[in-house]
C-alpha cells in the first residue's frame, strides 16, 4: 500500500483534533463528479474535516485536482469484482485515524461495503446521478444498480445532489431519514460578469466529458440549423472524449452536417473559467444522467445565459425556467428555437445571465455544499459515539 503521511494527533493545533474523511473514488477522469470531490477536499477543512483520497481507477484525477493538501493513494482494481483493495482500505481507515468513509461511485461503494464492515467506520455514499440511466448499455446499468442495492445496505447516509436524485432514492425504497439532499456547489465569481451581446459572431459553448448521453450531436444539429438560417454562430466545445472511437464518430457527424469548420474542440482544460469567458451562450444538451451538472453551475457563476435540457436536476437549478431556458432532451427544433430567440433578443439573454448568476450565489456555492456535508459527518460520528458508549455500558 502506498505510504500516507498524516500529522500525529497530538500535534494538531485545535483542542479537539481535526476529523478525517477518506474519499473512495474511481479517479480515471476529472469531470463533474470529480470536481465535487475536489471542491469538498478544498473546503471541508474550514469545517473541521481533512480529506484524503483512494483511487480505484487511477489516472487523471491526481494530476488535475486543486486540493493539493490532500493525499492521493492508488489502489487499482483489476476488474469490477476485484476485492483486493478491501483489506488495504480497511487497514488505512483504522491506522490513518479516519472517522468517515465517503464513497462516490458504484465501484467504490462495493469496496466501501466490505472496508467499512471490517474497520467499523461509518460509510456515506454520494449519489451523483441515477445508476439506472448512467450509460447507453442496459446490462451495465442493471449490473450497477444491483451492486448499488447491495452496497447501500452498509451506507449510513446517502447524499443526493438534487431533489430529483433524492426522489430517485425514495422510489428505490430508502427512507427519508437516510437521505440528505445536498446540492452541488461551485465558487462564485469574485467580479460579476457584465454580459453583453457580441458584436459579430455568437460563440455557443458546451463543456463536458463527451460521451453519448451528453447530447453533443443534438447541439451540432442545432448549430447547423442556425447556420443555415444565416445566424453568425460558432461552437466552442470544451473537454475530452470518453474514448477515441466516440471522438471519431462525433467528428464524422459534424462533417456530415457541414459544420466542422464552425466548431473549436479545445480538449481537456483545468481553466474552465477562462474558457467560459470566451463564450456568449452556454448549452447543456444532455439526454439523461444529470443529477446536477457542475459545469452548468460554473456557467451561471460566470454570468452566462444558459440553455439546458429539462432532465433530472437541471430544471431545479434553473428555477424551472426563471433563470435559464429549458428544452426537452433530444429536441433539436426546440434547442434551435431557444438559441435563436436569445440571439434575436439579447436583452432577454442579459436578464437571464444576471438571474442565473444571482441564483448560483444564493443556492449553489461550494461553501454551502461543504458545510452541509460536514454536518452529515458530525451527525454520523455522534451516532457512532453514542452506540459505542451504549455497547461499553452494556
Amino acid at each position: 500500500m502506498n505510504a500516507i503521511h498524516l500529522l500525529p494527533l497530538e500535534e494538531e493545533a485545535s483542542a479537539e483534533r481535526q476529523k478525517r474523511a477518506l474519499f473512495l473514488i474511481n479517479g480515471e477522469h476529472y469531470a463533474g463528479a470529480e470536481r465535487v470531490q475536489d471542491l469538498l477536499a478544498l473546503h471541508l477543512p474550514s469545517f473541521g474535516w481533512r480529506v484524503d483520497f483512494v483511487c480505484l481507477k487511477p489516472r487523471a484525477f491526481a494530476d488535475a485536482r486543486e486540493a493539493r493538501g490532500s493525499n492521493v493513494i492508488d489502489l487499482p482494481m483489476r476488474s469490477h469484482f476485484d476485492l483486493a483493495p478491501v483489506r488495504e482500505v480497511a487497514h488505512l481507515l483504522r491506522q490513518g485515524g479516519y472517522d468517515v468513509l465517503h464513497t462516490h461511485t458504484v465501484r467504490s461503494l462495493l469496496i466501501g461495503y466490505f472496508a467499512s464492515g471490517r474497520s467499523g467506520k461509518p460509510m456515506v455514499h454520494h449519489v451523483h446521478s441515477r445508476t439506472d440511466r448512467d450509460t447507453e448499455n442496459a446490462r451495465r446499468n442493471a449490473f450497477n444498480s444491483m451492486v448499488q442495492r447491495f452496497g447501500l445496505r452498509r451506507a449510513r447516509r446517502l447524499i443526493a445532489v438534487s431533489g430529483s436524485t433524492g426522489e430517485y432514492l425514495r422510489e428505490l425504497g430508502y427512507e427519508d431519514s437516510r437521505i440528505s439532499v445536498i446540492p452541488n456547489g461551485v465558487p462564485s465569481a469574485k467580479v460579476a460578469r457584465d454580459w453583453h451581446a457580441p458584436r459579430s459572431t455568437w460563440t455557443i459553448g458546451m463543456a463536458a466529458l463527451f460521451r453519448p448521453r451528453k447530447g453533443v450531436e443534438v447541439l451540432i444539429e442545432a448549430l447547423a440549423a442556425l447556420h443555415a438560417q444565416g445566424r453568425p454562430v460558432r461552437l466552442r466545445a470544451v473537454g475530452g472524449f470518453e474514448n477515441e472511437a466516440y471522438r471519431q464518430q462525433v467528428l464524422a457527424f459534424a462533417e456530415a452536417k457541414g459544420v466542422s469548420a464552425l466548431i473549436d474542440w479545445t480538449g481537456f482544460t483545468r481553466d474552465v473559467t477562462g474558457e467560459l469567458a470566451r463564450m456568449d451562450l452556454f448549452v447543456v444538451p444532455s439526454l439523461y444522467g444529470e443529477g446536477l451538472p457542475m459545469v452548468m453551475l460554473e456557467a451561471m457563476a460566470a454570468g452566462l445565459p444558459v440553455v439546458a435540457s429539462s432532465n433530472e436536476g437541471m430544471p431545479e437549478v434553473l428555477d424551472y425556467g426563471a433563470t435559464g431556458v429549458l428544452v426537452p432532451p433530444g429536441d433539436v427544433v426546440a434547442l434551435t428555437r431557444a438559441l435563436d430567440r436569445l440571439i434575436e433578443s439579447p436583452d432577454h439573454a442579459r436578464v437571464l445571465s444576471q438571474a442565473g448568476l444571482q441564483r448560483q450565489r444564493e443556492r449553489y456555492s461550494e461553501t454551502a455544499m461543504a458545510r452541509q456535508v460536514a454536518a452529515v459527518y458530525r451527525e454520523l460520528c455522534q451516532q457512532s459515539s453514542h452506540q459505542e458508549n451504549r455497547r461499553k455500558a452494556g
